[in-house]
């Protein structure tokens, strides 16, 4: 393997490393307002675990997604002329 991919891919890693628990925090806030909003009213302990686990969910792919694609837009794709 090329030491551009390794180097590539090692930025994104780390990347989404760091982005993931702020993001995935964020999601799952916006998302128990947007609920308790819909709802009017609290929501319940096991309602808030399930949008906890709905929201990682989510910002692993918007996370890696926007990893990937930042790091193109810096570096350039590896291969890539």
């Amino acid at each position: 393997m090329d030491a551009q991919y390794v180097w590539f891919f090692g930025w994104s890693a780390l990347l989404v490393a760091m982005l993931f628990f702020p993001v995935s925090k964020l999601v799952w806030t916006l998302s128990i307002r947007r609920q308790e909003r819909k709802l009017q009213r609290k929501l319940e302990e096991a309602e808030v675990k399930g949008q906890l686990n709905r929201a990682r969910f989510i910002s692993f792919f918007l996370v890696v997604a926007f990893a990937l694609l930042f790091n193109a837009n810096v570096f350039g794709f590896p291969g890539a002329k």
